[in-house]
């Protein structure tokens, strides 16, 4: 393998890496931030982080008129509206199984070609989206079925982590007009600007400054690590990774990322690793993988 090759299977297992610790890096900074203070100062910092990039990268060009409500939209549903949604959640949902439900979101993708675009799932991709879905069942009862009785389908955060996987499949079936047209990097940094703005909308009135003003050096911390790292540099290193190798290639990557959260939430958080949540996000994988197979 060439030295080259080896740096671009690194940039992606980084990107896993550093997605997987930022469920557990947004519970700590919620313990003293509110979601939405959380989210708007987060995606400043990755706002500046991909600004430099696209600058230092000579990528940086102004959108045309007819795409601005596009990115403004992506904007919404890929920063605000999503990002809203896994930080409430996060409050009260675990990190590890966070991390379990959000793997789901290509099976939301493949229903998503089948409700919309009449792509029909076939037999093996059927079977991987109902193996899917019952792994979560197994995570967030953590094996206990009789928890999923109206009103007691997990902690009350996992149903919100459930709705941003799905509004991130539809993220992501919307982004792939403008992939085709413009370099990630610089597609990303416009949709984070238009998210931090609506986020900013929300933000200002809230007097989340005083929450930033009180900040400890373990909140900076989190913060930090979501903003420069989670928002910017894994965003750079995973579109990076995309150009060089196949959408196979790199999305085996993924499969990574639960895995890293729950065992970072063992550590840091104490949060218990089941046998339950084991075998529900064994279960998840292999129904992700028999859906993206192909």
């Amino acid at each position: 393998m060439s030295n080259s090759k080896l740096f671009v299977y690194l940039e992606a297992l980084f990107a896993v890496i550093v997605w997987g610790a930022s469920f557990v890096a947004s519970k700590v900074a919620l313990q003293e931030l509110s979601p939405t203070s959380l989210v708007w100062l987060r995606f400043l910092m990755g706002v500046i982080v991909l600004g430099i990039a696209v600058v230092l990268r000579k990528q940086f060009t102004l959108p045309e008129k007819r795409e601005w409500g596009y990115f403004a939209l992506l904007g919404v549903l890929g920063i605000t509206f999503h990002q809203w949604l896994q930080s409430n959640a996060l409050q009260t949902s675990e990190a590890g199984t966070s991390a379990w439900i959000v793997s789901t979101s290509p099976v939301f993708m493949a229903l998503l070609g089948w409700l919309l675009l009449k792509e029909a799932p076939g037999w093996t991709k059927s079977l991987g989206i109902l193996l899917a879905f019952f792994g979560v069942l197994v995570v967030v009862s953590r094996g206990d079925f009789g928890l999923l009785s109206i009103g007691r389908f997990g902690a009350p955060g996992d149903k919100l982590i459930m709705i941003s996987s799905v509004n991130w499949a539809v993220f992501s079936a919307l982004s792939r007009r403008g992939l085709r047209s413009h370099p990630a990097s610089l597609m990303m940094f416009y949709v984070m600007c238009f998210g931090w703005l609506f986020t900013s909308v929300i933000f200002l009135p809230a007097r989340g400054f005083l929450e930033i003003g009180s900040l400890t050096f373990d909140g900076w911390l989190g913060v930090a690590f979501l903003g420069i790292f989670c928002s910017g540099l894994a965003y750079i290193a995973w579109y990076d990774a995309l150009q060089a190798l196949t959408t196979a290639q790199t999305g085996a990557f993924l499969y990574i990322e639960p895995l890293v959260a729950v065992v970072i939430a063992f550590f840091i958080l104490g949060e218990a690793i089941s046998l339950a949540s084991l075998i529900g996000g064994a279960v998840i994988l292999f129904g992700v993988w028999l859906v993206n197979r192909n």
